[in-house]
């Protein structure tokens, strides 16, 4: 007799993921060690979309829900701006209308403490999650962040950030700090400029190169006996009452016995004939590289300007923005050029104006701040994505909880929160 999962279905053999960024690797690789056979579908390849170009940080101390009380004081004038770090272009679009409206509802404290409480679950195994992909064979490794610090012109600005790690703290999530000088933040990071007059110092946050990582990470699948199909643009999914049928605008058509969708900002595209009604909005980031003459050994992040740099090999990543375009949408050098002005007067041993590998990427957002995880109507057909700014420090937990539930059938209870049908 065939084993059989808690709800009755028996447990998948043959598992199709589409999409091949952090979170479907993940969940690929997680599969692969309950004995799941996997193949990986995505339209263009490995890290294509937002995994490859993003700050890498790996911060469960700060993994917070991106609706927030802050977003509100910037005011529609803000946000209409291409400048502003928020950026929100008119649309008429009744999806785009009703994600905006629901972000604006859910941007209180009352409702950012409740999110708070469903991520501090997830956060609590993140690096964890990390921990086992390299132990079980992912070659590429995290990087302790010896200094993490976020940089203010002055002590009132920090202000923000300190009422907010209080919060953090209420809600039960562990996070250690110091409060920094301008001078202090200096002698731990050289790179910071005068204009830099106070700072928080976080401990025990890690970072990765996203785009190594990724790669890393599907080389272990392969290596594992896995499949990973670029240039498969899955455009059906059906439950044929036995299996689940995955057909491709290329021409394939394959059954499996269960399929993850993780296609990021275009999730709703293939779950929504599933009963996924929530909204997956881009929200576009975007990021380039500067040669700078002090390498920090650690992320360095604005908050008032919300730009994030990382160090990647010896070269600093500046990243930012958070732009509500379709995903399709061209690079804007506007975002480019406001990221970089806003960075220059903070930052010394590195010309902004010579930048490389400019890229733009859409980090998929839910109004309610919150990823959607786990069975959708159809007990064969799963949901991974709506991380916002997080998929890559909750892809591997996302990937570890999802295999869990999918081999067992039973409920993992920090993914209740995240149910894609709420």
């Amino acid at each position: 007799m065939s084993p059989v999962t808690a709800s009755g279905l028996p447990v998948p053999q043959r598992v199709a993921v589409v999409g091949a960024g952090m979170v479907g690797l993940s969940t690929a690789w997680f599969l692969q060690e309950h004995g799941v056979e996997v193949t990986v579908l995505d339209r263009e390849g490995v890290a294509a979309g937002s995994s490859w170009g993003n700050a890498g940080w790996l911060t469960p101390g700060i993994a917070t829900p991106l609706p927030e009380p802050a977003v509100l004081k910037y005011g529609l004038r803000a946000v209409l701006s291409p400048n502003s770090p928020v950026y929100v272009p008119p649309s008429a679009d009744p999806k785009f209308l009703k994600f905006v409206l629901g972000f604006t509802r859910h941007s209180t404290m009352k409702a950012w403490k409740k999110a708070m409480g469903s991520l501090v679950p997830v956060n609590d195994l993140s690096l964890e999650s990390f921990d086992l992909l390299t132990a079980g064979g992912v070659a590429a490794r995290t990087r302790l962040a010896e200094s993490f610090l976020a940089a203010y012109r002055t002590a009132e600005e920090r202000t923000t950030l300190l009422e907010e790690i209080e919060h953090i703290h209420g809600a039960g999530q562990d996070i250690t700090f110091d409060a920094l000088t301008g001078d202090e933040a200096r002698a731990v990071e050289p790179s910071l400029s005068k204009e830099v007059g106070a700072a928080i110092r976080l401990h025990g946050q890690r970072f990765v190169n996203p785009g190594e990582f990724v790669s890393s990470l599907a080389d272990s699948v392969r290596q594992r006996g896995g499949k990973i199909q670029a240039g498969a643009t899955v455009n059906g999914i059906t439950d044929t009452g036995r299996g689940v049928a995955v057909s491709t605008a290329e021409g394939s058509r394959e059954e499996f016995d269960a399929v993850v969708v993780a296609t990021g900002t275009w999730l709703g595209q293939l779950a929504r004939q599933f009963g996924v009604r929530k909204v997956v909005q881009a929200g576009r980031g975007y990021s380039f590289s500067v040669a700078i003459q002090h390498v920090p050994t650690g992320p360095v992040y604005f908050p008032a300007q919300r730009v994030a740099c990382t160090p990647i090999g010896d070269r600093l990543r500046v990243a930012g923005m958070m732009e509500f375009r379709k995903p399709e949408a061209p690079l804007d050098g506007r975002r480019i050029r406001a990221i970089a002005e806003a960075a220059k007067p903070l930052l010394v041993g590195t010309d902004l104006d010579q930048r490389e590998d400019e890229w733009v990427g859409s980090r998929p957002c839910t109004s309610d701040g919150l990823p959607l995880i786990g069975a959708t109507r159809s007990p064969r057909v799963f949901a991974a994505g709506g991380h916002g700014m997080w998929g890559i420090t909750l892809g591997p937990v996302t990937g570890r909880l999802l295999a869990e539930t999918m081999v067992t059938g039973k409920r993992v209870p920090q993914l209740a929160p995240f149910d894609p049908l709420r």
